[in-house]
């Protein structure tokens, strides 16, 4: 318990770090912190599989935090400025892209996401699926003037194209939940350069909704698709629950996962970029699919063999009041949009 405490207050540390500096030193020791802080966690349970994750993890954040601090650098050595909001040149704003896409996972530097979710535990996947995206996702926020919006748009749609993609044919749920990370990164990197706002307000409803469905499926110790069938035989109510959330996921209109995409819709079609929201909003019928999927297997199929005891509708599984308030906000929270875009 204590080296967990120490882990997870570590974890707070670097995000708060990486978030509340201006100088890249600062930045990039708070992400190392983090870096440092996950490792323990995912190789937590001894298995080959998460030693392996936990290796994949290190190389490649070790990877884009060199590559990060040699774009801030360079960029000193040509404009003598430290500070994150001053990145100006232009080598620099590309190789910061890199470094940045490859820490968040975005396409082409996705190859390791999957692999280190299904390798490690469901919270700790949550972990990595949201927490650990926030720093990075900060930095691009404020060097968001200088990055090329070009680079930017086709890096964003092909990760909306490929977490959709590649997501139909899975089995494992981390590993679909982290297509469906990659391709929510490529909605919230779309609209970076043209409303910063609203890349946050998409990263903070998606992490709410994640974090409910991984809360949910920890509850039920759900991995696979056909562990997910047989939940409705034993806990219906979380199940109705978990359908409604992962539509939520998916955007559809009466639930809170609607409002970023709609605003982001907006945002593009403002900036006469129609043909770029046409196509990453039918991008995401892709998603939408396998979303519809776990929905349908959660709560519709049963099973594929004969149960010879009654069904469970009362077991001792409890939903903790945390799952709970997570459910009702990614479900609820659409009719709270006017209040959510006037916070600053």
């Amino acid at each position: 318990p204590q080296a967990k405490l120490i882990f997870s207050m570590s974890l707070l540390l670097g995000t708060t770090i990486t978030i509340s500096s201006n100088h890249w030193m600062m930045a990039w020791t708070g992400l190392e912190v983090n870096t440092l802080a996950i490792l323990p966690l995912i190789s937590k349970s001894h298995h080959p599989r998460a030693i392996e994750a936990s290796t994949k993890y290190f190389l490649v954040q070790a990877t884009a935090s060199t590559l990060l601090l040699f774009s801030s650098a360079s960029n000193a050595w040509f404009t003598g400025q430290w500070d994150i909001t001053q990145l100006t040149h232009p080598v620099s704003c590309t190789l910061l892209t890199t470094a940045i896409s490859m820490k968040l996972g975005l396409v082409p530097f996705h190859f390791w996401f999957p692999e280190i979710l299904q390798g490690s535990s469901l919270m700790t996947s949550l972990l990595l699926a949201t927490i650990m995206k926030f720093p990075p996702t900060i930095l691009l926020l404020l060097t968001s003037p200088s990055l090329n919006p070009t680079l930017l748009s086709m890096m964003a749609i092909a990760s909306a194209a490929l977490g959709g993609w590649v997501g139909l044919n899975q089995t494992q749920i981390r590993k679909i939940m982290a297509f469906s990370s990659i391709s929510h990164l490529g909605w919230m990197i779309i609209i970076l350069i043209y409303s910063p706002k609203l890349t946050l307000i998409t990263f903070y409803i998606y992490s709410l909704t994640t974090a409910a469905i991984f809360f949910t499926l920890n509850s039920t110790n759900t991995l696979k698709l056909s562990t997910l069938m047989s939940m409705w035989s034993k806990i219906p109510t979380l199940a109705a629950a978990l359908m409604l959330t992962l539509l939520s996921l998916a955007g559809l209109p009466p639930l809170t996962g609607f409002l970023p995409k709609w605003l982001i819709i907006q945002e593009l079609t403002k900036q006469e970029l129609t043909t770029m929201a046409t196509t990453i909003a039918l991008l995401s019928l892709l998603g939408l699919f396998f979303y519809l999927r776990l929905a349908y297997c959660a709560t519709i199929t049963l099973p594929p063999n004969s149960v010879n005891h009654m069904k469970q509708w009362h077991t001792n599984k409890s939903i903790d009041m945390l799952t709970s308030i997570l459910i009702t906000l990614s479900t609820m929270l659409l009719p709270l949009s006017p209040t959510i875009l006037t916070i600053p």
